[in-house]
């Protein structure tokens, strides 16, 4: 970052499980913070809309991406199909099914509808919004560790791991083609660990495709998938630690460890996926400097101690850095905002440049092979054909 650089103003969102984070960055400095409960947002999108009238103006927004895209700017998209679009590749959602859902209740639906609306609005105010890529949109991951899935790591994820690129290179001094590390982001809804090899994403597991969450239920046994045959969207939002506990937050399972074998079951399930999981993504990442941790979870008194009781083997740990200014927005919003600061030519150019977030190419539905899954995601995108 230096001194010519252009005054830029960016603003991240981060449509959390548990929380709406909104980061706003100035000269690579947080300087607008937000924090919205979901459940409020899911309730109310109009909270969302007027949270971010207070950072404006700014010169980029990047807005809540879901499983993520190619780079899209809103002021492409026409608003009678947007909709569509959105519900199609940021959700992954058909729109019978958003109704079906919201009927029935589900908070994770309600999120998602609220998501849509937001993006509806933003469209009809003209704001400058963008919407970024996953982990898979991205040419630095090679192909063949892409096939048959849709989420290597969310685009939130993704946005953790530049903002992981970033702390590392700002830490030790050294160049974004220097950092090496394996990111452990454990989430209130889902868990991830990505994969980065000379400062730019090589491989990950996503919510849904390694060992359970706290809310998801991680990998399915193929049989079980078809042994009920049946499967809604809801479904991806239960299943993991909170039903195998019996617990409604990560807080009172961690607490109740030593008298609930339910709570213990499930906090073991969960750790050790994660050892697996980095055990795993060596193969990608061979020698990583550092493992960083993140996340709602790591926050709770114990667990990063016992993060790195585990995971210490593999490497030194470390729990990642934040931009400058930020107090209290999480980590995936901040990485959100440096998105959008490079993208708008600011401090982090370099950076998004280096992790050629521009190039990334498609949708998650372009890596299906599976007859059956091929055939549901052409369902899927009946609703808008992608460019």
């Amino acid at each position: 970052m230096n001194g010519e650089t252009p005054m830029v103003k960016a603003l991240g969102i981060d449509p959390g499980t548990r929380s709406f984070d909104l980061c706003g960055l100035e000269n690579g400095r947080a300087v607008f913070e937000e924090v919205i409960d979901t459940l409020e947002v899911a309730k109310k999108p109009d909270s969302l809309i007027k949270a971010i009238e207070k950072a404006l103006p700014v010169d980029l927004i990047t807005g809540p991406s879901g499983y993520g895209v190619e780079l899209t700017y809103l002021k492409d998209l026409n608003i009678d199909e947007l909709e569509n679009w959105y519900l199609t590749y940021i959700l992954l959602l058909k729109k019978k099914h958003l109704q079906e859902a919201l009927r029935q209740g589900n908070i994770g639906i309600m999120v998602y509808s609220a998501m849509t609306k937001t993006a509806l609005e933003m469209k009809r105010r003209n704001w400058p919004v963008c919407y970024i890529p996953g982990v898979i949109h991205l040419p630095t991951v090679p192909k063949h560790r892409k096939i048959n899935k849709m989420d290597i790591g969310t685009a939130d994820k993704m946005c953790i791991a530049v903002l992981g690129v970033y702390d590392q290179s700002r830490e030790y001094g050294v160049e974004y083609s220097q950092v090496s590390f394996i990111l452990v982001e454990m989430g209130f809804g889902y868990n991830a660990i990505i994969g980065v090899e000379n400062g730019r994403i090589v491989d990950g597991i996503g919510g849904t495709t390694g060992g359970p969450g706290f809310l998801t239920a991680g990998a399915l046994d193929f049989e079980l998938v078809q042994l009920v045959e049946k499967w809604e969207k809801a479904d991806v939002f239960s299943g993991g630690g909170s039903i195998v506990s019996g617990r409604i937050n990560p807080e009172e399972m961690i607490k109740n460890l030593k008298e609930d074998e339910k709570c213990t079951v499930a906090w073991k399930a969960m750790l050790e996926s994660i050892v697996k999981g980095v055990s795993s993504i060596k193969v990608s990442v061979p020698k990583p400097k550092e493992i960083l941790i993140s996340g709602r979870l790591t926050r709770i008194e114990g667990v990063e101690e016992e993060l790195r009781s585990k995971l210490s083997a593999f490497a030194p740990i470390r729990r990642i850095g934040w931009v400058k200014g930020a107090k209290k927005v999480k980590e995936a919003a901040q990485g959100y905002a440096i998105v959008a600061d490079g993208l708008a030519g600011g401090p982090f150019k370099e950076l998004i440049e280096w992790m050629k977030i521009k190039e990334a190419k498609g949708t998650a539905l372009d890596y299906i092979y599976h007859p059956k899954g091929v055939k549901a995601s052409e369902k899927l995108k009946s609703a808008y054909r992608f460019k």
